[in-house]
């Protein structure tokens, strides 16, 4: 298997393999530091401080978040060489900040500045060379899975069209898509494999790890005997709904039928999920909120002054929440007062006149957003959640895409999984992208996934990643 489910999200293991051997390096890091510091012209080495190790877990910790929530470990990263180190240097930026922030604000067990600095400095080239080596090593092929799709049709041409760079294939190796003489073929000639004789041993002979349905119709041609023979050989057989799962972070509507959400061991919201996800957001919105009331009042001023002094700086706009209840959002505005006068709803787009240039500035930094920290206290929102959207929109769209409704099954969020993952919306094509992702958060929500979208977060804030 290409992944492990941790909380049941799906985390790719050469990830993790990735972080833990960075985490061992930075934390070997930290005690060079020291020596460093020790062999400097001005120290001794009886004098030198050896970190205590709390302190180099405290260390190592805020640089791993750090790490991550730049990026730094998803394997469809294409950034290298320079853009990789600037990515680093960045990300080992923000880690410095959040260590004097933590340690201005709570006793977090932490090495002297000096160490810290030089720390730093070291884990900006290991990080760079350890990326740099790790990703060559998984473009030349390594550490990937032999990938059968059984069919060569409509599914296995969609996939290999969502899959196609480079960087989307690095955990696996497509060894072939089998030709089915029920199912007209829809891809390349070169990708097509026949087979003549037993699927079972052909899938031996060519070390095959995975074999994946990609039959639009099963019935009266599925391989049944042949498949058992290859699952109990400990091949892994997957249907592509599982497949695009875990290699996209999210469920294809064209794939997904009720019963795979009724027999799926996710989709289930228990109460005591609830109430801890309720807890750590009333925590963490207090938090942010002392972080967020100088930010507004500055971007505040800046409407006041481009707009007029009676200008409004919030507004309010109705949202569809949990359930299906309206409820009011709370926002910054950043667009003309007039944006829907005598006018029908419609999306914000790439080139919207309606927008300000304040306005345009607060989107793409998502400080429009931060008033929706009122929003979390409230109980409308969590910080993690589908993004809700208007009323007249869902209205359309729920009629219009199968299982919109299921995104309703949990309370909307100020960030959300396909705001990681995809760019904004603005259209009915880009709410069924949307509705994917978020399907997968209401199918695999956990606090572990909450966290990793909040960390991801980060990256979409400082690099206005999808802002309209």
């Amino acid at each position: 298997m290409d992944t492990v489910r941790l909380f049941g999200h799906y985390v790719q293991w050469r990830a993790l393999l990735l972080a833990m051997l960075e985490a061992a390096l930075v934390t070997a890091g930290v005690y060079l530091a020291s020596l460093i510091l020790a062999l400097a012209p001005a120290g001794s080495l009886e004098a030198v401080s050896v970190p205590h190790p709390l302190q180099a877990v405290g260390f190592v910790t805020v640089t791993m978040l750090a790490l991550m929530s730049l990026g730094l470990y998803q394997l469809r990263l294409r950034d290298g060489g320079i853009r990789l180190a600037v990515r680093v240097v960045i990300s080992l930026m923000v880690a410095g900040l959040g260590m004097i922030i933590l340690r201005a604000l709570l006793p977090l067990p932490l090495p002297s500045g000096e160490t810290v600095l030089i720390a730093l400095a070291l884990a900006v080239v290991i990080v760079t060379l350890t990326h740099s080596i790790f990703f060559r090593i998984l473009d030349r092929g390594g550490l990937r899975r032999r990938i059968l799709f059984y069919g060569a049709g409509a599914e296995a041409a969609a996939a290999l069209s969502t899959l196609r760079r480079k960087t989307d294939q690095r955990l696996f190796e497509l060894m072939g898509c089998v030709s089915l003489p029920e199912e007209a073929d829809e891809i390349r000639p070169e990708t097509l494999v026949e087979i003549d004789q037993d699927l079972h041993q052909y899938v031996l002979d060519n070390g095959i790890d995975e074999v994946v349905l990609a039959m639009a119709e099963r019935r009266g041609i599925f391989p049944t005997q042949e498949l058992l023979a290859c699952r109990l050989s400990g091949v892994e057989v997957t249907n592509m709904l599982s497949f695009y799962e875990r290699h996209t972070g999210k469920l294809i509507c064209d794939l997904l039928r009720p019963s795979d959400i009724i027999l799926s061991d996710g989709f289930r919201w228990r109460s005591s999920l609830e109430g801890l996800k309720r807890g750590l957001d009333l925590i963490l919105a207090s938090l942010l909120l002392l972080v967020a009331l100088p930010i507004i009042a500055i971007f505040g001023l800046c409407i006041k002054i481009e707009d007029g002094l009676r200008a409004p700086i919030f507004y309010r706009q109705d949202r569809v929440g949990i359930g299906g209840k309206v409820f009011r959002l709370f926002k910054m505005r950043s667009m003309r007062e007039d944006a829907e006068q005598g006018g029908p709803a419609r999306w914000a787009s790439s080139d919207d006149d309606r927008i300000t240039k304040v306005g345009a500035v607060m989107r793409k930094y998502r400080v429009d957003e931060l008033p929706q920290l009122f929003n979390v206290f409230k109980g409308d929102m969590a910080l993690v959640g589908p993004r809700p959207e208007r009323p007249e929109f869902v209205e359309d769209l729920s009629q219009n895409l199968a299982f919109y409704n299921v995104r309703h099954r949990v309370r909307p969020g100020i960030t959300g999984w396909a705001q990681l993952l995809y760019p904004y919306g603005s259209s009915d094509d880009d709410a069924l992208r949307k509705l994917e992702f978020d399907l997968y958060y209401v199918k695999n929500g956990s606090l572990f996934l909450d966290l990793v979208i909040l960390v991801g977060t980060v990256e979409v804030i400082l690099f206005g990643k999808g802002a309209r």
